[in-house]
Order: structure tokens, then C-alpha cells, then sequence
């Protein structure tokens, strides 16, 4: 049996939010130091990481690439950390390929370059890690995440997973305060919301693109309750299948919670709080992933390319630097009840499998 379920154990013990994984990015650079490889901290003064295997032979430079990050959650009124996305196995599965693959000597040709990245739930980490010229030099990345079971059972895996594009917009809305027995001597900003997301309800994209838009936060209050509201904020999530179709909602939502706020004399200012490109796959780096698949798995374990309205931060990379090929695989985990609930689970016996792909993976590229 591999490392990955004790750096599993001690990694999901101690979750840490976006751009503070202080702990965890020290223990995965002192495992990946103690087994021998080449370690460079703190990527663009971040808590990122690039570690390094060098064959010594002229060849292609392949990377792993796993995100650190922990959600934040407010449980029973309290607002803490917790691993509910699966970074903390993600993380344990390419340290643990890691470890074995320089145990092993299996780098005969080229460089493995090994990426744990910072903030991927902030839609910043993989960012960093470009400006941090982590990528300068990669031929190939591969990815990976942990599946839901209604996706993905153990001892299967999908050789590509096409994610959304995905943007969140606040709304900034300003009216004027008044006395709430006489507001119309104000403009209440809490009607003013309400009429934006009516109004941002009322888009409609071609029918034949897939999209969604949706409010996920509200924010209004005067301080007292006999006082007109003057100003509300406003979150909606954005999501579309393709890059193109998300500039237009972006677009379309904007106008439709100004214009519907300055029906009532309110005014709103509207920013984009983070956002994430559409999957874009290469057909050469989900082949490597597709025959390191069915080596471990068999050709039963092999699913086809899997489509979700999710986001990842991941394809950063090959928007940013379009010469790297990219590959991004689903792992099967019988993950529930889904991924972000606070008491998302899944069966850890499949890490032992997402270890052996990215070998096989490694191998098929540098081997």
C-alpha cells in the first residue's frame, strides 16, 4: 500500500481557505524534499509549490497539477474551513505519484514537474502559478478530480470532464434611506434588488446553449426595521458550456439589474467577483490519460468524456499559455451527496487508484 491515505488523514485534518494554506503547503514540500525531490516554495509569493523530477535525458516536460485549497462554510452559525471539494485527495494522490514515481526510477526521459496550486475555489490559484512562470516551460498538464457517484463509481474514471465557464457578479445597489412611514421620500434598495432579480430571471439565451443564471446571495439591511433600506448587495452564478455565450450573459445581466434598478431611481454598480474559462481539452493529452486508464482500470473502468455545469480554475492554463497541452480526468469515488456540501464524503480506497493512473500516465509520457 501507497503513502496516499496517511497524507489523506493529515491533510484533511487541517483544511485552510484560498491563498492560506500555510500547513498544508509545508507539509506536501517537506514530504516531496524528504523523498529526494527538488522542491521550489512560496510560487509568486504564494503558498504554491513546484517540485521537480529530472531524468537527465533530453525529453518532453510532463506536469501533475493538484489544487490545496479548503471551502468555506458556515455550519451551525459558524464560519470555518473544511475539505469539501476533494483538494485534500487530489493533493494526496499527485504527492504520493510523486514519492513512487522517483522511488521507482521511472522518469527515464524528460522532466516531471509537479504543481500544487493555492485559491483554485477563488479562481486565482492557477493565475498565480502562470505569473509565477510555473508553467514556462511544460509541454503537457494533466489534472484530475474526484467524481459524484451519479457520475463516476469506484473503479472507474473518465479520460476528460469538459467543465463550464463560470463568472459571479455583485450588484452594488444604492436607493436613498427614509422613514419607512414615509418612503416615498427614499427609494428602497431592497424593492430595487428584488427587481433586479426578476429581471436578470427574465434572460433568455439561445435554446440551444447550455447556460444558467441564478441569485445566490442577498444582502439588505437598514439597522432597524421602520427605516427604508438604502443600499443592497447582490451575488448571481453565472454559467455556460462555452466561453463565447458567458461575455453575452455577462453582458445581458448587467443591463437588466441597471436598468430594472433605475426603474425606481436606484443605481448599481456591478463587478466581477471571480470567474473560469470553459474546458479546453487536448485530444494528444487525453489519450496519454485514456490508455493510462484502461492499464489500471481495464477497458470496463473507462467511461466516456464526462460534461458538467461546473467551474475549475484549471483551464487557466491552457488559455494563458495555449501551447500547453492539457488533459483533466475524473476519478470515480462514489463521492455524496455531492460535491461543496459540508458533508460531502466519498470511499478513500479510490485514491489508491488515482495514484496508480497518474503513474501509468507519467510513464506513458516520460517512461
Amino acid at each position: 500500500m501507497s503513502n496516499v491515505l496517511e497524507h489523506y488523514h493529515f491533510l484533511h485534518e487541517i483544511p485552510e481557505l484560498g491563498f492560506q494554506e500555510f500547513k498544508t503547503s509545508a507539509y506536501i514540500a517537506d514530504q516531496l524534499e524528504q523523498a529526494g525531490l527538488k522542491v521550489t516554495r512560496n510560487i509568486n509569493n504564494t503558498t504554491g509549490i513546484v517540485a521537480e523530477i529530472d531524468s537527465g535525458v533530453p525529453g518532453p516536460v510532463l506536469a501533475l497539477r493538484a489544487d490545496m485549497d479548503a471551502l468555506g462554510h458556515i455550519i451551525d452559525g459558524v464560519a470555518c474551513a473544511r475539505h469539501t471539494c476533494g483538494h485534500d485527495g487530489h493533493s494526496s494522490v499527485v504527492l504520493t505519484a510523486a514519492q513512487e514515481l522517483l522511488k521507482e526510477g521511472a522518469i527515464k526521459k524528460g522532466r516531471l514537474k509537479l504543481l500544487f496550486q493555492p485559491a483554485e475555489e477563488l479562481g486565482a490559484g492557477a493565475l498565480a502559478m502562470i505569473d509565477g512562470g510555473a508553467l514556462d516551460d511544460v509541454e503537457m498538464i494533466l489534472g484530475f478530480h474526484v467524481r459524484p457517484l451519479e457520475e463516476c463509481h469506484v473503479g472507474q474514471a473518465t479520460p476528460a470532464v469538459i467543465y463550464s465557464a463560470c463568472s459571479t457578479l455583485e450588484a452594488t445597489i444604492k436607493g436613498a434611506p427614509a422613514h419607512a412611514a414615509r418612503p416615498h421620500l427614499g427609494v428602497n434598495a431592497l424593492d430595487a434588488a428584488v427587481q433586479a432579480v426578476q429581471a436578470v430571471n427574465a434572460i433568455h439565451l439561445p435554446p440551444g446553449l447550455t447556460w444558467s443564471v441564478k441569485a445566490t446571495r442577498f444582502l439588505c439591511d437598514a439597522g432597524v426595521t421602520n427605516s427604508v433600506p438604502d443600499e443592497a448587495r447582490v451575488v448571481w452564478d453565472l454559467r455556460s458550456q462555452e466561453n463565447a455565450p458567458m461575455d453575452v450573459l455577462k453582458e445581458k445581466v448587467t443591463l437588466a439589474i441597471q436598468h430594472s434598478v433605475a426603474a425606481l431611481g436606484a443605481t448599481a454598480e456591478v463587478v466581477v467577483l471571480k470567474e473560469m474559462p470553459a474546458a479546453e481539452i487536448h485530444d494528444e493529452a487525453t489519450e496519454v490519460i485514456r490508455a493510462a486508464i484502461v492499464e489500471v482500470l481495464g477497458a470496463d473502468g473507462l467511461l466516456d468524456t464526462k460534461t458538467t455545469p461546473g467551474s475549475e480554475d484549471f483551464f487557466y492554463y491552457p488559455v494563458k499559455r495555449p501551447q500547453v497541452k492539457a488533459g483533466f480526468w475524473g476519478l470515480g469515488t462514489n463521492l455524496v451527496p455531492g460535491l461543496h456540501h459540508p458533508e460531502m464524503r466519498f470511499e478513500l480506497s479510490s485514491l489508491e487508484i488515482g495514484v496508480k493512473i497518474f503513474k501509468a500516465a507519467a510513464v506513458k509520457v516520460l517512461g
